[in-house]
């Protein structure tokens, strides 16, 4: 039978032990990585929905917590710039769209460089945009939307998620190359956009498939044409725009992880490989095709290649389409 003394010995080792434990438990968790995917854009916009689309299983493939954070203003590039100042080691990362390589030809003061400040991480697919009009102009087509608009220059409004976001630039470009005038209402995102367009206060709105595809029976609104080069496997009896006139026209959006520039090559390969074993699981292909992007996987040097082809033909679009942004 133990005496007093070792009763009280083997207690106080007990005890020392599960505290021991508890602290261990305890630094793990707080050691625990988290990873932050910024989206420069408000609820609801593309980024935004496919960042959480993606979110858990992300986390689970990184051993990390992942965080989805929304810094809304200015097309996109308040929340970008403090993405491009973040520490370069894996743990801040922008979810961004063409709008991205956009702002470094739309912005004359942009804090940042689109291409040379960032590190291409991952790629996660691509989104086209549909070309919405409001059911008052009594629009059925893309042609006698452009008629109606031409009939009365500068009178009608088109809403976007912003300036210089991919919505702004899609529907400016579509009016420089039908020859069209309508003015510009800059909203913080697809979701006010459409909202302005549902309550008439605009006439038309160009979005990503993804935001609007919920509306396609909606009374008050009229799906005009798809931007892609090809129709889109989400509304195959949409026609491009091309198909509906406007010869050569082609407007759509990649989308993909990006990290301030200097992210060492091993950091970068590992969320590479951790976000493209996430786009091959089905249940995520299934969920992003609900969204209408079409998920594709890259590696880190195709993805770079793709960022710097697009950088040179984001120039052509803005200088084609004549939007600026002061």
């Amino acid at each position: 039978m133990p005496t007093r003394f070792q009763a009280v010995r083997r207690t106080t080792l007990t005890t020392l032990a599960l505290s021991l434990a508890l602290a261990g438990a305890g630094a793990a968790h707080a050691e625990q990585r988290v990873v932050r995917i910024v989206v420069p854009y408000g609820t609801g916009a593309v980024q935004d929905t496919i960042a959480r689309a993606i979110g858990d299983e992300l986390g689970q493939a990184l051993g990390a917590s992942i965080v989805v954070e929304n810094r809304a203003g200015a097309g996109g590039t308040v929340g970008t710039s403090q993405v491009a100042r973040a520490t370069p080691d894996g743990n801040t990362l922008v979810l961004a769209a063409a709008s991205h390589n956009i702002a470094g030809y739309l912005y004359k003061n942009l804090s940042y460089d689109p291409y040379k400040d960032f590190t291409g991480v991952a790629y996660l697919g691509n989104t086209g945009y549909i070309i919405l009009a409001s059911s008052s102009l009594n629009a059925k087509t893309t042609a006698d939307f452009i008629q109606a608009i031409k009939a009365k220059p500068g009178a009608y409004d088109y809403a976007s998620a912003g300036n210089g976001s991919a919505s702004h630039l899609g529907m400016a470009s579509f009016l420089a190359a039908s020859g069209a005038q309508m003015q510009h209402i800059p909203m913080k995102s697809t979701g006010d956009a459409v909202t302005e367009l549902l309550a008439g206060r605009v006439q038309a709105v160009t979005a990503a498939t993804i935001g609007v595809t919920a509306y396609r029976n909606d009374p008050r609104v009229t799906f005009l044409a798809y931007s892609g080069k090809t129709r889109s496997r989400f509304a195959p009896d949409l026609p491009t725009v091309a198909e509906s006139g406007l010869p050569g026209y082609a407007f759509d959006s990649w989308l993909g992880l990006l990290a301030p520039a200097g992210l060492p090559a091993a950091e970068r390969d590992k969320i590479n490989a951790a976000v493209n074993k996430v786009l091959a699981d089905p249940k995520v292909q299934a969920r992003l095709a609900s969204l209408g992007v079409e998920a594709d996987a890259k590696t880190p040097a195709q993805f770079q290649d793709l960022l710097k082809a697009d950088w040179e033909a984001a120039g052509k679009l803005v200088a084609a389409s004549g939007a600026r942004v002061e």
